[in-house]
């Protein structure tokens, strides 16, 4: 049985460790997940609809709820926590190789990790974007739009539909970040997994990528996932307790 000393020294002896983190990180910093017990959609699943490009482009009574639910986004209110603080530590060591999100918040940037050093793989809930003409901005000025009476801001440029920068269901990743994805699978030398339920395709293929090239995986999430039982390690500590003393931060 591998132990959490054992873990610390496969962290400790790696030199390029890619990491994927899942909302699971998040939670303790009271974001909400989406699949787990209490997770958004598990509670309404409604509100999944939010996130599928079909419904968002075909209902404005859908994107008038979701410009609601961005206002009340919590985060906006969110505080990086000890996991967040952790990974950026072993950014500073000289030893992280890329850091891959699932998550949308920007807590690893607000924690002190590198943004070229960070994949969001999913986008990310800080900017805007218009799904007519590209054009991109910091979310906070829709935001304002939508406070000053604007239920369903039109981009200002081409008049067309305006949304996070996220991915939603129906949208398909970015192929660079993909790519980045791919290649730090590859080049990494222990692959660690994060808050997350491994259940995502095609980030969820990440790992088979690094242990097909050698590296060790090891897996920090509550729940079970699909790569337990070819992990090297699975640990199922809260993550902002346990990850500070796996990369020694």
């Amino acid at each position: 049985m591998t132990t959490v000393d054992d873990v610390r020294e496969l962290v400790r002896e790696a030199r390029a460790v890619t990491v994927l983190t899942g909302a699971g990180i998040s939670t303790e910093s009271g974001i909400p997940d989406f699949r787990g017990p209490n997770g958004v959609w598990t509670r309404d699943p409604d509100a999944e609809k939010l996130s599928d490009i079909r419904w968002y482009l075909s209902s404005r009574e859908i994107r008038v709820k979701a410009w609601k639910a961005r206002i009340e986004h919590p985060a906006w209110t969110a505080k990086p926590n000890a996991g967040h603080v952790a990974l950026a530590a072993l950014e500073r060591a000289g030893r992280l190789h890329t850091l891959i999100t699932q998550n949308v918040d920007g807590l690893h940037q607000l924690a002190g990790s590198s943004p070229e050093r960070v994949v969001e793989i999913h986008g990310s809930v800080r900017d805007v974007e218009c799904l007519s003409c590209g054009d991109r901005a910091p979310m906070e000025i829709a935001l304002e739009r939508v406070r000053g009476g604007e239920d369903d801001p039109p981009c200002k440029r081409c008049g067309g539909i305006l949304k996070s920068a996220t991915i939603s269901f129906g949208q398909s990743l970015r192929d660079d970040d993909v790519e980045r994805a791919q290649r730090a699978a590859r080049e990494c030398d222990l692959f660690m997994a994060v808050g997350t339920s491994l259940a995502v395709y095609p980030v969820a293929a990440l790992p088979d990528v690094a242990m097909m090239h050698g590296a060790p995986l090891v897996i920090v999430n509550a729940e079970a996932t699909p790569y337990d039982a070819q992990a090297h390690a699975v640990l199922r500590d809260p993550i902002g307790a346990i990850l500070p003393s796996l990369v020694g931060a």
